[in-house]
Formats: C-alpha cells, structure tokens, sequence
C-alpha cells in the first residue's frame, strides 16, 4: 500500500519508520539528572539566602514566575501581581524564614521539579522575645524560557 503525500509517493513501512524516528529522543543520561537536582537545590539555597538577607517578601517576588501560586491562610495568591499586593498588605514583621530542601527531584524533560523538606520561621514578639515556628514545605520549580527556574507553586 501507497500513499502519496505532497505528490510524492510513500509506503506504509517508510512512513512508520520516519514517524519512529522523529518521535525517538535519547533520555537524559544520570548525570544530567543529577546537574537539574543541582541546579534546583542551589535555587533554593540562593532563595533561603535572599529571605535571610532582605527579607520575604523579596526572596518570593524574585523567585517566583509571573504565573506562581502561594497557600497562605488557605488561601491560594495566584500570580506573581496577587503575591506581591499580598505582601504589601503585611505589616514588616522582621521575620526570618530559612529552609533547606531534604529531597528534590526533576523530571526526564528537565523542565520540571519539586522540593521539600524543614523551614524555621523567626519572629520577634510584642515582648520582644524569640518565637521560633517550624514546619515542613513544599515548592514546584519550573525551568523558564531563559533557563532560570522559577517556583510556580509554594
């Protein structure tokens, strides 16, 4: 059987092939895996340092994408124009929130990943003592069109 594309004649079994051929890619080997769980896990150290140094509002509005979505409250901020109108409407509280990812991982297209892992968030009371609040988070990473990776979910 025959058939003829863009007046050109084709068989059934060249057309499987080439359609083979085109829809292969060769996966990532482990140690481009290993580069993009690199590459995530020193995003989140240079989003932690950034909270640390000038505060949370700006590590949030710097890593996040223009499409990012924070839980708060039990609410969802959608946007990075919500996030950042949200954190506006915060009295600055001098709090210091750091973390460090326990576990990353990225997918085979290298365009996505995710974190978890401990967070300790300081505060100074009314009293002016040391509150210190722990907990656990998680963080979806996007890889952007230039390359960088944005959070797309916190």
């Amino acid at each position: 059987m025959t058939i003829k594309i863009a007046m050109k004649t084709i068989t059934i079994p060249a057309s499987l092939l080439l359609i083979l051929l085109l829809s292969c890619t060769s996966p990532p080997d482990e140690a481009q895996i290993e580069q993009w769980k690199n590459e995530i896990i020193q995003v989140e150290k240079d989003f932690s340092d950034l909270s640390v140094k000038e505060g949370v509002p700006k590590a949030f509005l710097t890593f996040a994408a223009e499409n990012a979505v924070i839980k708060r409250g039990g609410e969802l901020v959608v946007g990075k124009d919500k996030i950042r109108d949200r954190f506006s409407q915060q009295e600055a509280s001098g709090a210091i929130l750091e973390w460090v990812p326990d576990f990353v991982d990225v997918s085979r297209s290298g365009d996505l990943g995710y974190t978890y892992g401990s967070y300790t968030l300081t505060v100074i009371d009314s009293l002016g003592n040391e509150q210190q609040q722990t907990g656990f988070f998680h963080t979806v990473w996007k890889r952007q069109a230039d390359g960088k990776w944005r959070f797309v979910y916190d």
